[in-house]
């Protein structure tokens, strides 16, 4: 075998012109695919950490009234939905799909938060439990965190997210001072942001100004004991959940919220609840863009594997004139003895290092091109490593194929025929 490929690399070497148009099919057509391929995975792995974050796994359960979220300020809530209690939140982190879980309130506010003469608008009233700022990844930046006292009493304390302490303090410090929500007055104790893991994706400027738009809906938390002092009692709260990881996402918010609803009366799947407890199948939104994207590209990879097939059928080509140029060399070896299969297993040899080469060089070409493409789109691109050892076996196939006949016409030469050949 390593005689064969060592004279095979003699071969290609003493034909490079030849050589390399032959190859050129191939590496088109890898070249092609590679680039499609990597395309395709970058995209998809985009949509999925634009849409379910890129590893913060937080999935939320809220009551939703048919296909739409319920929101308690313009809608009333069955009394079948009781305040989550600590107990129930024990339940939830004992499900084996949940690392954590916390229980919170939330209402878009437009300028219902006040500095003076300055509101906060279009922004949000967190009220949170002691594990919402682990849940969603929250670090302070200056201040402190609310502690014991704050979540078992009703103090009139809160947090602000940087985006809310920039518009209601503008360059000024947000600690100790006083904001009011419902005309009563909150003592801000810290300012948080977000860890970065928790931040989508920015490729493009579109996508640029969409994060600038969730982000800049600035937040205002409040201990969760204290949220009936600016809003109503016994409300339902919403539940974060983070998964044990991204796989899991969609059965820790069913779980969850089967055994919310089971709670208040519903049974699982029931169709005549039109208020009950879901969480959004994150990963099945994303596998539907993803399936979108790639119905496509499906069809541009069958488009480029017919430049797989022109190559082959070039190195069938090739070989058969490279049988009629060697007959004497044929003839004269089967003459010493040489049996058919090595006549054969030579020329399949030749054929498969010949297409291997044209592979190599096209999954290089490959990357360069997805490189170039993802620059000029702006779109994302990901090498898959098991789709580059797949080109190269694939191209080495090629040649296997397509120099199967080549091959056989050698083996089968009447060797004193082939030593009369001129």
């Amino acid at each position: 075998m390593l005689e064969n490929i060592r004279l095979s690399f003699i071969g290609i070497w003493s034909h490079k012109m030849r050589s390399i148009l032959t190859m050129l099919g191939i590496i088109i057509g890898i070249a092609a695919i590679i680039a499609i391929v990597s395309t395709i995975k970058g995209t998809n792995d985009r949509i999925k950490n634009q849409i379910i974050g890129s590893g913060n796994n937080a999935v939320v359960v809220q009551l939703y009234e048919g296909s739409y979220a319920l929101e308690p300020q313009y809608a009333e809530i069955p009394e079948a939905f009781l305040p989550v209690t600590s107990e129930v939140l024990a339940e939830i982190c004992a499900i084996p799909e949940v690392e954590q879980a916390s229980a919170f309130l939330q209402r878009n506010v437009y300028e219902g938060v006040y500095h003076g003469n300055t509101a906060l608008s279009n922004g949000f009233v967190m009220g949170t439990d002691e594990f919402y700022f682990q849940v969603y990844g929250y670090h302070p930046v200056r201040g402190r965190m609310f502690g014991g006292r704050d979540y078992d009493g009703t103090r009139k304390v809160a947090i602000l997210d940087t985006t809310a302490a920039g518009v209601l303090f503008p360059g000024e410090s947000a600690l100790g001072r006083t904001i009011e929500m419902a005309g009563e007055p909150f003592v801000i104790i810290g300012i948080v942001e977000q860890d970065d893991a928790y931040v989508p994706d920015i490729e493009n400027e579109n996508d640029y100004y969409t994060y600038k738009y969730q982000s800049g809906r600035g937040r205002v938390f409040i201990p969760l004991r204290a949220w009936p002092i600016v809003y109503r009692f016994d409300e339902p709260e919403m539940i974060a959940l983070k998964a044990t990881s991204t796989e899991n996402m969609t059965q820790a918010g069913k779980k969850t919220a089967d055994l919310l609803n089971a709670r208040a009366g519903i049974s699982e799947n029931d169709a005549s609840a039109t208020v009950q407890y879901k969480s959004p199948d994150l990963l099945q939104q994303a596998k539907n863009l993803q399936d979108l994207s790639a119905a496509t590209n499906r069809q541009l990879i069958w488009i480029a594997s017919i430049s797989l097939l022109v190559g082959g059928i070039g190195v069938m080509n090739i070989m058969l004139v490279s049988v009629s140029e060697r007959t004497r060399e044929i003839g004269l070896k089967k003459a010493l003895g040489a049996r058919k299969s090595r006549i054969m297993g030579q020329f399949l040899t030749e054929a498969a290092v010949l297409t291997s080469l044209g592979g190599i060089i096209g999954v290089v070409l490959g990357i360069g091109l997805a490189q170039v493409v993802s620059r000029i789109s702006e779109m994302p691109v990901a090498i898959s490593v098991p789709a580059i050892i797949l080109a190269v076996i694939f191209s080495m196939a090629v040649g296997i194929i397509f120099g199967f006949l080549p091959s056989v016409k050698a083996a089968n030469l009447n060797p004193i025929d082939a030593l009369r050949r001129e």
